[in-house]
């Protein structure tokens, strides 16, 4: 394949970009991603996922939509997977656990899901179930908040949050299994707390340190050289990870150094695997500089010559 011969994009053909040159180092290729990274908001779970993989930056958020002010964060793990051996893997974008014990997971909302009541009960039905351990009575299962943030106003009733509520139906006796849903969105401005916390979200503005511990998290991430360590080191996994798992799976090797065919294959097996971790097709997009419409003809089997 030829140097000037071109990829599809976007509808429009457009030059390969110098991450897919044969010239140019896979260093090149990771600042590139890093860059990316950079410029995203608190609204993609990728970038989500590393800022609030920081105890204090995650503990302000859930203080915010809890409206528990004095909520202590002790641990923090992002992009948690549970796996069962029979069913249905989850990947939690953050889950966390304050010092009573109570699980905290926070997700967003992903353009490609529909059935967002039911994706809620099987994110907590999987805490759930790696939660009570063998022998362990029911009541010592930990309460379990769900906290799911859309761009939009999923359920159209003009409000920045809402807290499902459980009760018997004809009574106001309540219902309280230990599992309570909070859903929030960035479209409603209704003035309170939550809702400038959403409009920080749509910006991620380093610059705006009117977020405490969380601003501070961005700021480090975006401006600071530090920051720039970790986010190179996501940026790598997140390349990487699809060509290590297709390597377990006996597929052909991704990345080969000098080949451009080579790091086009790379970025197709870690379109694959991105998407099995529940990456939508927009962000797998943003993250591999590749168009959205050859991202989906590579995820439906078609094979896209570059």
């Amino acid at each position: 394949m030829g140097t000037n011969e071109n990829i599809t994009k976007d509808n429009s053909t457009t030059n390969i970009t110098a991450a897919e040159s044969p010239e140019t180092s896979f260093i090149s290729i990771k600042d590139q991603l890093v860059e990316k990274a950079r410029s995203f908001n608190l609204l993609s779970n990728v970038f989500m996922s590393v800022a609030l993989n920081d105890t204090l930056a995650c503990q302000h958020v859930i203080r915010v939509i809890t409206g528990i002010p004095d909520l202590i964060v002790k641990e923090v793990r992002s992009q948690h997977r549970i796996s069962k051996v029979t069913a249905h893997d989850a990947i939690l974008d953050i889950l966390a656990e304050d010092i009573h014990r109570r699980l905290v997971n926070l997700e967003i909302q992903r353009k490609d899901i529909i059935d967002h009541a039911r994706r809620t009960r099987f994110y907590a039905a999987m805490i759930d179930g790696e939660c009570l351990e063998k022998g362990k009575d029911y009541n010592q299962m930990p309460d379990v908040y769900i906290i799911y943030i859309s761009e939009t106003d999923l359920w159209s009733s003009g409000k920045t949050l809402y807290n499902v509520e459980k009760k018997f139906k004809e009574t106001e006796i309540p219902y309280d299994d230990g599992v309570y849903i909070t859903y929030v969105n960035a479209e409603v401005d209704d003035g309170s707390d939550v809702a400038k916390l959403m409009d920080y979200f749509k910006t991620a503005d380093p610059e705006d340190m009117s977020h405490g511990d969380l601003s501070a998290r961005i700021h480090f991430l975006k401006c600071e050289e530090g920051g720039y360590l970790e986010m190179c080191e996501v940026s790598e996994k997140i390349y990487n990870e699809g060509i290590i798992e297709g390597k377990k799976e006996g597929k052909k090797e991704g990345i080969i150094e000098g080949k451009k065919e080579g790091i086009i294959e790379g970025k197709k097996e870690t379109a694959f695997n991105m998407k099995n971790k529940g990456y939508s097709d927009a962000t797998i997009a943003d993250i591999l500089d590749v168009g959205i419409n050859v991202i989906q003809q590579w995820l439906s089997g078609s094979i896209v010559k570059s």
